[in-house]
């Protein structure tokens, strides 16, 4: 392990966290991808914030985040201090049982420094969520609220007297289990969260127009469970620079996403494209959605997250920053800490 990986941690964590998507930029590969989500990870670690997440997603050629557990124990190996995790598991698509197993092995690698953020959506298309869940008979929303408890129960909580699991044991057996975290861009998950007394993460990202009263309705809705204190996060678009030109460039590399998205057009985008779409009537005349995102200079930033963290009464922020220049990334993270410590 080289000495970058061992660094000392910094003294104290800012309440930041990243949701990374791991995105295969123009040209790279698979592995290029995953390196730089290790340099991404070191970097907001040594910049003092709390979390890395990674997002599950599928039948997309631009990401190398299909499966986010098996990256959490490669970061972790790359890393010491920060907390690293899932935001989220889509747990419909997969077994309660085989995912305490997974992040039990986690834990083994790694004890009280890993993350699972549980979400209900596919993190897909239609087709390729039926070839995830082939098998399945019941209804994968209906069905969710008895996964989750299946899977607490796996994972340390039990199983009541004659119940058909309570004879199993989700090896390896561990002191602890991850934080767990219930994901939405609707009321469906903070709501679910406030029932059953789990932290609940909102994607302001996804749906801003609703986040902050959402997450205040959990507030003030929880109901002590799995944890005794209410406890939240919020998810926002940010990317921080001086330059106005990269701050245009990530706004329109995202709206150019989201685009192609729509297209079906799931395939890594070329940097010329993004300068070429930000510089398009499309781009400079469709209506902006300053609500949707945190962008500027970092101190203008840093003001914006910290509105938004008190409107919904977060106790964590989570950076959502997508993007074709991985240093402009990092940089901009960077900065971003550096900016909230002030």
């Amino acid at each position: 392990m080289t000495d970058e990986t061992t660094a000392a941690p910094a003294p104290s964590t800012l309440p930041l966290a990243v949701l990374d998507f791991v995105g295969i930029e123009y040209g790279e590969t698979a592995s290029d991808s995953i390196a730089g989500a290790a340099e991404v990870a070191r970097a907001v670690e040594a910049a003092g914030f709390r979390r890395y997440w990674m997002s599950e997603h599928h039948n997309m050629s631009s990401l190398a985040c299909s499966a986010p557990e098996i990256l959490i124990a490669h970061l972790l190996t790359m890393t010491s201090s920060i907390r690293v995790g899932a935001a989220g598991i889509m747990l419909p698509n997969h077994s309660p049982f085989k995912v305490a197993e997974t992040f039990r092995t986690l834990l083994a690698i790694a004890p009280d420094r890993v993350d699972l953020g549980l979400g209900r959506a596919p993190g897909t298309d239609p087709l390729t969520a039926h070839v995830l869940r082939r098998g399945i008979q019941t209804e994968p929303a209906a069905d969710f609220p008895g996964q989750v408890a299946e899977l607490l129960g796996f994972l340390g909580d039990g199983f009541p007297e004659g119940h058909p699991y309570s004879r199993l044991i989700a090896a390896p057996i561990v002191a602890s289990r991850p934080d767990i975290f219930m994901l939405g861009s609707s009321g469906y998950g903070p709501q679910f969260a406030a029932v059953n007394g789990m932290r609940a993460v909102f994607a302001h990202h996804m749906s801003p127009e609703i986040a902050t009263s959402v997450l205040r309705r959990y507030r003030a809705d929880f109901e002590p469970g799995v944890e005794q204190e209410p406890w939240s996060a919020i998810s926002v678009l940010a990317f921080a620079s001086d330059d106005p030109a990269e701050v245009t460039r990530f706004e329109a590399g995202w709206a150019l996403t989201m685009l192609n998205l729509r297209r079906n057009i799931r395939e890594p985008i070329r940097p010329e494209a993004v300068d070429e779409f930000a510089a398009s009537a499309e781009f400079r005349d469709a209506p902006r959605d300053p609500d949707r995102m945190a962008t500027g200079p970092a101190d203008q930033v840093v003001e914006r997250l910290r509105q938004l963290q008190q409107e919904s009464q977060a106790d964590e922020v989570v950076l959502v920053t997508p993007g074709l220049d991985r240093a402009a990334r990092i940089a901009s993270f960077e900065s971003i800490g550096a900016a909230w410590s002030r």
